[in-house]
């Protein structure tokens, strides 16, 4: 049964990567931590699980650090960097669309604030656009290689 409940939380988990409000990193921690203890920690020990929590950790930090770096490398202004991260909090309540929104609203109206340039704004949006979609991807990816490390010491333990 334990098992069943940890797969189910790794499942929502990997959907909480892309779904707005659902903690997808931590869930899936959780269900790999959960799947684990379900055995006493003989097939997956407490090392693995540390860097798997590293991983976890760090899809956090993706978000903003890709969007930060692009529009940093697009000479956006700092408040267009505070804005697109505020947007992107703030479009976390409108669900979906406003994860398509929020950064791009946010960078432009930061950019407007201090520059007063339509055209710098508009870049500095794009730039959030796009680096928060990459960061989406990274995170995705980060997803299942914590999934691959856990499943990779627990077929290891198995043969053993």
């Amino acid at each position: 049964m334990l098992i069943l409940l940890a797969i189910v939380l790794v499942i929502v988990g990997l959907a909480g990567i892309v779904v707005p409000g659902l903690p997808g990193p931590i869930l899936i921690f959780a269900g790999l931590v959960l799947a684990a203890w379900s055995d006493g920690l003989t097939r997956v020990g407490v090392g693995t699980l540390v860097i798997i929590a590293i991983v976890a950790a760090a899809t956090y930090l993706i978000d903003v650090a890709v969007m930060a770096l692009g529009m940093k490398r697009l000479g956006a202004t700092k408040r267009a960097m505070a804005g697109a991260a505020l947007g992107t909090f703030a479009g976390l309540l409108f669900g979906l669309p406003g994860l398509f929104i929020g950064p791009f609203a946010g960078a432009v109206l930061g950019e407007l604030t201090a520059k007063r340039d339509v055209r710098l704004a508009g870049r500095a949006g794009l730039a959030a656009w796009i680096g928060f979609f990459l960061g989406t991807a990274v995170k995705v990816g980060l997803a299942f290689v914590m999934v691959a490390i856990f499943l990779a010491d627990w077929l290891v333990a198995k043969e053993r």
